[in-house]
Formats: structure tokens, sequence, C-alpha cells
């Protein structure tokens, strides 16, 4: 199958056993990353790592796995040789958690609602590939695909494909009352929007996840430093996303504060980059963009403002995956504020040219904002450029990219599934996650096409690297930084090490309490 990046984590102190134990409450879990929707399909974002838990889907991750596996499914296969066939038969007795039954009925519901509703944030740019689903009895869907893709099991995967009960979510409308009706390992118990999700073992999954626990309760900080003060006072077991680079160096550290605490590090796949918006009148211009990609210093990035617990990033595949080049580097190379003078002047421009630099204040962590002030620092240093930073919170800040509201914006992406193809397709085409039309023709009708034919995902490095060459020439997205995978927690906690799956969303059902040290 794909040649992909292990997410296995590593700990930093000797971490976690896997002793389980009796509960003595929920396991609590900090993270910065608020959903946006309880609704799968509105959601193409970080929305996933609360639905990944009490949503099912027919294709799931079993722990240390890279490849999809069957989980409200029983099987799913291609049935011809062209993967233009997918066929899955589901588990018997499923149901969803107020006890409807789960069939292929659901399921065809499930994904042709996400395509009637179309929502400008949810996933429905995923299914480019699909034409049309049949139901045959009450346990078999197959789907037929309009061409080759070999990605699509992967697709299936995502909690952006999660079934949801006909009867309780309208068809062309998203569900907006903060309640989830899901066929997962929890069901959400309460949920309070932007404070905390609390969920219980439901009693109705039945599907690949091992429950080591009963209870968890999520809950979302507006930053890095509130998230540890409560993991050191007792009030959180665990952190998920959005560690400070300060916070993980501090807790690298030991210390009295730090006793009892333990950090894992491991291999990150998630990137951070810049987006220019074309219907900006500088944005649009190419060499502004060029300009940028040539005095940006990713390494200073890196090391001033993360500490090093991220590593620069030279093109939008990261490292560890088929496909990944250093393309900027190999046609900018070192940051030159004469070389991007000259790009500038070659095309006319020889005033500062003005730029807004928007980013989002909640979402990837409290460095943020260091970050695009070091941006602006080092854009306005060569004396080419005067940059004005503004922010917003996450929900705010994705209403305005989606109106087409910034000229230059930060984004941040963890993969929907562990494959090159999931670092380009997303921000191409007419419809992307970024809701800013990106209609390159040789990606979209020639290279992705060409390369969701190989069903070996080893062999399709030329077409990626192909691709990810047009992005540089372009220059409309400027990759920045490879994260790394910070989780901090109590030693009383086992199974974090375990507990991401290839797209690094935290599978809460690995989590226990230990017994005894």
């Amino acid at each position: 199958m794909a040649a992909i990046v292990s997410i296995s984590l590593v700990s930093g102190c000797g971490l976690l056993g896997d002793e389980s134990s009796e509960e003595t409450g929920p396991i609590v879990v900090g993270t910065t990353s608020a959903p946006s929707t309880l609704d799968p399909a509105g959601a193409w974002d970080g929305s996933w790592e609360l639905m990944r838990n009490v949503y099912q889907t027919l294709l799931s991750y079993p722990n240390g796995s890279t490849a999809p596996e069957p989980d409200a499914a029983k099987s799913c296969k291609f049935t011809d040789d062209s993967s233009r066939t997918y066929r899955c038969e589901l588990r018997e007795g499923l149901r969803f958690s107020n006890g409807d039954t789960l069939d292929a009925r659901a399921v065809k519901y499930s994904i042709d609602r996400i395509l009637a509703i179309n929502a400008r944030t949810g996933p429905a740019g995923l299914l480019g590939s699909l034409d049309s689903i049949q139901v045959n009895g009450d346990r078999e869907v197959t789907f037929n695909l309009n061409k080759p893709d070999a990605t699509f099991p992967f697709v299936l995967a995502t909690p952006g494909m999660s079934i949801v009960d006909p009867d309780d979510y309208a068809e062309k409308s998203l569900r907006k009352d903060g309640s989830i009706v899901g066929s997962g390992p929890y069901r959400l118990q309460s949920y309070q929007e932007g404070k905390r999700a609390e969920l219980v073992r439901s009693d109705n999954y039945k599907g690949l996840a091992d429950r080591k626990n009963d209870a968890v309760t999520i809950r979302y900080f507006q930053d890095s430093s509130a998230m540890v003060k409560a993991l050191r006072g007792g009030d959180i077991d665990l952190t998920y996303q959005g560690l400070a680079a300060d916070d993980v160096v501090d807790l690298e550290t030991k210390s009295a504060e730090n006793d009892g605490l333990q950090l894992i590090e491991g291999a990150g796949s998630n990137i951070n980059y810049l987006v220019f918006n074309p219907k900006d009148q500088w944005s649009n211009k190419l060499a502004v963009r060029r300009a940028v990609a040539q005095l940006v210093d990713r390494g200073a990035i890196a090391h001033k403002v993360y500490q090093d617990t991220v590593d620069p990033l030279y093109s939008m595949v990261p490292t560890g995956l088929t496909g990944h080049t250093t393309g900027f580097f190999d046609d900018f190379g070192d940051p030159d504020p004469d070389k991007a003078a000259k790009i500038l002047s070659d095309a006319g421009i020889t005033s500062p040219v003005p730029l807004t630099l928007w980013y989002t204040t909640d979402r990837y962590g409290s460095d943020t904002a260091l970050e695009f002030k070091e941006l602006k620092s080092q854009l306005e240093a060569s004396g080419l450029f005067k940059i004005t930073l503004k922010s917003r919170p996450w929900n705010d800040y994705v209403l305005g990219y989606e109106n087409g509201e910034y000229p230059v914006f930060g984004r941040g992406w963890a993969p929907d599934f562990p494959d090159a193809d999931n670092f380009i397709a997303p921000f191409v085409g007419e419809q992307n996650a970024l809701g800013t039309p990106y209609p390159e023709k040789k990606i979209t009708q020639v290279l992705l096409p060409r390369s969701r034919e190989e069903s070996d995902r080893a062999n399709v490095a030329k077409e990626f690297e192909e691709a990810q060459q047009i992005l540089v020439d372009d220059a409309r997205l400027l990759p920045l930084w490879q994260g790394k995978q910070y989780l901090a927690g109590n030693e009383d906690i086992s199974g974090a090490e375990r507990s991401l799956d290839p797209s690094t969303i935290m599978m809460m059902w690995e989590l226990s309490r230990k017994t005894s040290w």
C-alpha cells in the first residue's frame, strides 16, 4: 500500500506504560482546537478531532496502522481492476446512539447529504471522484466513481464521511442545535461551545475501537499557558493540540512544578503555510508572491519563534511522504533582499508593497501571533514591503477567508489521510479547503487523476514532484514549517503514546489510568 510516514510516538521521559485500571472519573483532555461545527457535512477542519470519537465511518485506522481498515463496515474492497467500483458490507446490528438502526441507506444518505448541502466549510471537495452510490439490501453499499481513484478508501476513513442518522439530520441543511447522534465509540453527553465536550461510552457501538475508558471530557482553552496551568493544577490529565513552544521547552525542564508530568514528542505531518488571495491587487501579482518567497526565513521562524519544536518546510508535501521535495529552497535558496528587489523591479514595482497579513488568534496555538510578527519583521527589513497584521478568532476567521477578505492569510493543515495527494488536492480546484479557487488544470486534470490510477502509492513520486514544482513557480501557497507532535500528561495516564491516528487525531479510547507507579 502507501509508503507513508509513521506517527508512532517516542517518550521524552520513559513515558506511559500500558496498564489499565478502574476509572475514577472521566479522563480530561485539554486542547486549544475547538470545533467550528458538530455536523460532519459542514466540517473540513479540526472539528474532526471530536467527530472521530462520536461518529463512525465505514473505514478507520486501527492502532499503529497507516492503512484504513473496516470499522462500521465488515469488509470493503474495489471490485474492479481500474479502482472505479468500491463496495462495502456493513457489520450486523449497527445502531446509532439513540437506538436507531444504522444501515446501508444511512450510509448513502450521509454521503449524498454532504454533496447536497455543499457547505463551503464542508468536505464535499473530497468527493470529486464520486459518481453515484447504490444500496443493495440493508448491509451493502457500492460507490461508483467517475474516474480511477485509489485514494477513495482513505477518503471514506476521514471523519468528514461520518455516518449520520437520516431521521435526525436534515437532508439539505446543517444541524446547529449543539447535539450529536452518531454511532461512534462515545456519545456526546453534553456540550458547551468553546468550553467543553463530555463524552461517555456508547453501549450501541460496534467497531474497531477497543475502549480503555468509560468517559472522556475535552476542555477547550484559548491559549497554551492556560492549558498548561490547568495540567499542573490537576484540572486536566493530558494536553492535545496547541502547546506553545515556550511551554514545550519549559515542560522538558526538570523542576518542582513539572513533578508528576511527562512530555511525549513524536513525528508530525501537520504543516503551516501562507495563502495569497488572487482577488487582492497586490497578492495577484506573481512578482509580489515570489518576492515574499525570496525573503521569508523559515529557519529563523523555527528557531526564534518555535524554539526548534518545528522544522522548516520547503514544499507543501511534508518530509516522510512519497513525493516530498525541497522546491522552494531549490528555486529561491537562502533569504536574499537583493534578489527580491530585482524580482519586483523587473515587474515595474519600485515602491514598498502594502500587504495585510491575517492570522487566527486561537486555532494553532499561542505562538501564531509571534510568528506573524516575525514575518512582518523579515519582510519590512528588506525595505520592499509595508506589512499590516490583523487577526480574528477562528470561527470569524474562517468566514473571512471564505468571503475572500484577506490579501494574505495563514493556515495550518493536518492531513485527512497520510498521502501526498492530501497535501495538494485540497488546495487546488474551484472548490477547495481554502475557500479560494485555484483552478490549476495541469494538477487537477492531469497529475492528480494519473496518480490516483496507481494503487501502489510508492509509485506516484513523479506526479507529485511535478505538481509541487507548479506550486513553487506560482507561489500562491507558501509552506513555512512542519510540526512535531507534543503531548503533556500526568504520570497517571496511560496510552497517550498510541492515541494518535495517521492524521494526528486523538483516539480518546486509547487513554486509561494506571493502577499504580
